[in-house]
C-alpha cells in the first residue's frame, strides 16, 4: 500500500487538513501585513510537520504488518489479575488449559538433560506410591501437588528467607509457560543446603522404598532429585536479579572488558564461614599465591541492601574462584558466566547442569589439599599460556550463557517432572491441609524486591514452540567413560603442578 494511501492518513485526517489550512487562509487575508509575516511562517511550519509526518509514519495494520507481529497479535496473553487490597486474592479460572505450540521443537536438549535418567533411576523398576511419597514428609519443606494444571502446597517448615517461596514460584510460571503439558504430580521439596535422603540408609531391599524428594543439590552418597534454584527468580535479600536480566548485565561486561585487560589474579568474594572457606585466607596474598580474597561483610551490606554487591561488577579478574560453603552455592553460574578462567575447587555437591562440566575445557581444578599452591600454579599457567586460559573461560562462560539460557532451565524442570509424573503409581488428590497457589496469589500483595523480582519473571503468555526434545539415557559404559575421563584430566593436571610446568602442557 502507498504510504499517502495509508489508512491512518485519509478521509479524517485530510480533512483536518484541509480545515486548518482554511482557517490559516482567513487570518492571513484579514490581518495586518507584519503579522501576515508571522503567520505565513506558523503555516509553513505547520505544512512541513504534517508531510513529514506522513513519510515517516510507522506501518501498523493492513497487509504491511509482518508475520511476526502477526503472530504476537495472536498470541494468547495473560496478565496478573489482582484484586483490591481489602478483597482476598483468590486464583483466576480463566487461565490457558491447553498449550498451543506452533510447531514441535526440533532442538535437542543440552547434554545434562541425561542426568534427569539418573537421578530418577531408583524408582525406574517399580515407580513411586503414595506411601513413598509421604514418607518424605519429616524432610520436605512443602508439598506440592498439581490436579487439572493447578497448583496446591502444604507447607511444614519455614525455609531459609525466601527459598520455598521462589521455587514455587518458578514451578507456576513453567505451568504458564506450558498450559497443560505438565501431567497431574505429588512432590516433596527439601529447601535446606544439603541433601538429606542418604544411600546408605537404603540398601538391599529398602532401595524399593526410597522417598522421592527435590532438593538444589545432590552428592554421590544421597539420592535426592536435583531441581533448579531458586535464585534463577531472584535472590531479593541479597540483591541479586533474576537470571534473565542478569545475564544480559554479564554478557554487556564480557563485551566491554577484554580478557587481557583484566586483573591478572585469582579472585574470590563471599562468606568465608561456612565450610572450608576459611582456609581462602591463608592464600590472601598477590604477591605469593596470585589471589584476591575478599570477605563479604554480612552485616554492613545487609544495613545498606547489598547495593555495593552487583555481581556484573565482579568481572574484572582474569581468573575466578569457586568454592563450595556448607554445601553446593548457588554462585557458580555466576562466576563462571563471566569470560574469566573459573578456578573450581573440587567439589563434593553438583547442581543439575554441573555434572556436564569437563575439566581443562570449561573450568581448572583446583586441589583442595594443596589449596594456597594449587591457585597459583593455575594463574602462573594461564598467564603463561593467556589464549588457552581464555578458550577455557570462554568455554565455561558459553556454556552458561548458552546451555543454561532460561528457556533451557524451564524445558529442564518440564522434563524432570514429566518423568517423575511417568513414575507415579497413583492418581495425585489435593491434601487436606492444601491451599491453592497461583501467580496472582504470591505476587499482588508481594511489595519491593520480591515483587520486582517476580513482575520481572512472570510468563505473560505460553511457549509458541514445545519443549527441547529430550536426549537418552547414558549407556553404562559411557556414563563410566565420562566420568573416567574428568578423574584422568584432573589427575594429570595435578601432576603437571608437582612437576611445576607452566609453558609446556596443554
Amino acid at each position: 500500500m502507498p504510504r499517502s494511501a495509508h489508512p491512518c492518513f485519509t478521509h479524517e485526517s485530510e480533512a483536518r487538513n484541509q480545515s486548518l489550512q482554511q482557517k490559516l487562509g482567513w487570518l492571513l487575508t484579514n490581518i495586518s501585513p507584519t503579522s501576515s509575516i508571522f503567520f505565513f511562517y506558523i503555516f509553513l511550519f505547520i505544512s512541513c510537520f504534517f508531510v513529514f509526518s506522513r513519510i515517516n509514519a510507522p506501518n501498523y495494520g493492513g497487509t504491511l504488518m509482518s508475520q511476526s507481529s502477526v503472530k504476537a497479535a495472536n498470541r494468547t496473553e495473560f496478565s496478573l489479575s489482582c484484586v483490591p487490597p481489602n478483597a482476598t486474592q483468590t486464583c483466576p479460572m480463566n487461565y490457558p488449559t491447553m498449550h498451543g505450540a506452533e510447531s514441535s521443537s526440533s532442538e535437542a536438549c543440552p547434554d545434562y538433560f541425561r542426568w534427569i535418567h539418573e537421578d530418577l533411576q531408583p524408582w525406574k523398576t517399580n515407580g513411586i506410591t503414595r506411601e513413598m511419597v509421604e514418607a518424605g514428609k519429616k524432610q520436605a519443606f512443602f508439598r506440592l501437588v498439581i490436579v487439572n494444571g493447578r497448583a496446591y502446597v502444604e507447607k511444614y517448615k519455614n525455609a531459609f528467607q525466601t527459598r520455598d517461596n521462589f521455587t514455587i514460584w518458578g514451578i507456576l510460571q513453567l505451568l504458564r509457560l506450558y498450559p497443560g503439558k505438565l501431567p497431574d504430580l505429588d512432590l516433596m521439596f527439601e529447601c535446606d543446603d544439603r541433601p538429606v535422603i542418604q544411600k546408605s540408609e537404603y540398601m538391599g531391599q529398602k532401595l524399593t522404598a526410597v522417598p522421592p524428594i527435590f532438593h538444589y543439590c545432590g552428592d554421590d552418597s544421597s539420592l535426592d532429585i536435583v531441581f533448579p534454584d531458586w535464585s534463577f527468580w531472584g535472590w531479593p535479600e541479597i540483591n541479586i536479579k533474576p537470571w534473565e536480566p542478569l545475564m544480559q548485565d554479564l554478557e554487556e561486561v564480557n563485551r566491554r572488558m577484554n580478557w587481557t585487560d583484566r586483573e591478572p589474579y585469582a579472585y574470590w568474594k563471599g562468606n568465608l564461614h561456612m565450610g572450608w572457606r576459611i582456609c581462602l585466607l591463608r592464600c590472601n596474598s598477590t604477591e605469593e599465591w596470585n589471589a584476591l580474597i575478599y570477605p563479604q561483610k554480612w552485616a554492613l551490606e545487609t544495613r545498606h541492601g547489598f547495593r555495593t554487591s552487583n555481581l556484573a561488577d565482579q568481572c574484572t579478574h582474569r581468573y575466578k574462584l569457586y568454592i563450595e560453603g556448607k554445601a553446593w552455592s548457588v554462585s557458580e553460574k555466576y562466576i563462571q558466566a563471566c569470560d574469566s578462567m573459573l578456578l573450581l575447587v573440587k567439589a563434593r555437591y553438583y547442581e543439575f547442569f554441573t555434572r556436564s562440566l569437563v575439566p581443562m575445557k570449561h573450568f581448572w581444578p583446583i586441589n583442595p589439599r594443596n589449596l594456597c599452591s594449587s591457585i597459583k600454579f593455575a594463574v602462573d599457567w594461564g598467564n603463561n599460556n593467556p589464549e588457552k586460559a581464555q578458550d577455557i573461560g570462554k568455554a565455561g562462560s558459553r556454556f552458561i550463557m548458552e546451555e543454561l539460557k532460561m528457556k533451557n532451565v524451564y524445558d529442564y524442570m518440564f522434563h524432570l517432572l514429566s518423568e517423575y509424573g511417568k513414575l507415579l503409581r497413583y492418581k495425585p488428590t489435593v491434601p487436606p491441609g492444601a491451599v491453592e497457589v497461583c501467580s496472582e496469589t504470591m505476587a499482588c500483595l508481594a511489595q519491593g524486591r520480591e515483587r520486582q523480582c517476580k513482575m520481572d519473571t512472570l510468563v505473560k503468555s505460553p511457549s509458541e514452540t514445545s519443549p527441547c526434545s529430550m536426549p537418552p539415557p547414558y549407556e553404562a559404559w559411557s556414563l563410566k567413560a565420562f566420568l573416567d575421563m574428568k578423574e584422568n584430566i584432573t589427575g594429570r593436571v595435578e601432576h603437571w603442578e608437582v612437576e611445576g610446568k607452566i609453558s609446556d602442557v596443554a
